[in-house]
């Protein structure tokens, strides 16, 4: 089926939707949620997607909206794209990291799932920050403590779903899920030494040349 097909076929945006409002599924009911979001194919890379970018849309939100008496922010010092990369990376890197690990602790994931189960994991992020964004701007400085309590709730919310994803996702027992989260922000330390080992190479390597040539020019001309 071609993109145009599945863009006006009726049946894409049903299943499309589907997939979507399972992941209020997954974060009331997460084990047998996250067991049939891969297994019994209930979730879709399309959805996924769409929460990832939702994501980014409540940090550039909460960035943008939230009261500067509980995030306060200098628009001096402000860069969109380090802001977006700030949450992309680490999402992404843990995910690699999650599925170069599998086969050391028999894991049953494929990187598919692993994104798939980490996006809707991160539902009640969403689902809770947008609120809070519009109480920060009705709330006192001494009613505050509503929002910090449910800001820590959503990150709390989160971490025990991807805690669930991956017990359900490779098949594992709690302290087998627990081992694989550890070694993975291990192995998420390794890669992004080795990301900027890799620059920090690419980058000597250019100076050097460029050097090199700006040798050459003065020499000959």
């Amino acid at each position: 089926m071609s993109m145009k097909e599945r863009i006006l076929n009726k049946e894409s945006w049903i299943s499309y939707g589907n997939s979507l409002r399972y992941a209020l599924h997954c974060i009331v009911r997460p084990f047998d949620g996250f067991w049939d979001l891969t297994h019994e194919k209930r979730g879709s890379m399309a959805a996924a997607n769409t929460i990832v970018v939702v994501l980014l849309l409540t940090n550039m939100l909460r960035l943008g909206f939230t009261s500067f008496l509980f995030y306060p922010v200098n628009w001096r010092t402000v860069n969109l794209l380090m802001e977006i990369m700030s949450f992309l990376l680490p999402f992404v890197v843990y995910i690699v990291a999650n599925w170069c690990l599998t086969t050391l602790f028999d894991g049953k994931g494929t990187l598919k799932d692993i994104y798939m189960g980490t996006a809707y994991a991160m539902s009640p992020y969403v689902l809770i920050q947008l609120p809070l964004i519009v109480l920060s701007n009705v709330v006192t400085e001494e009613e505050g403590a509503f929002y910090v309590y449910f800001g820590i709730f959503s990150t709390v919310w989160c971490g025990l779903l991807i805690v669930a994803s991956v017990m359900m996702i490779h098949d594992f027992l709690l302290g087998k899920a627990l081992g694989l989260l550890i070694f993975s922000g291990v192995g998420m330390l390794v890669i992004i030494f080795l990301l900027v080992l890799f620059f920090s190479l690419i980058s000597d390597g250019f100076s050097y040349f460029y050097s090199l040539y700006k040798e050459i020019i003065y020499r000959f001309y």
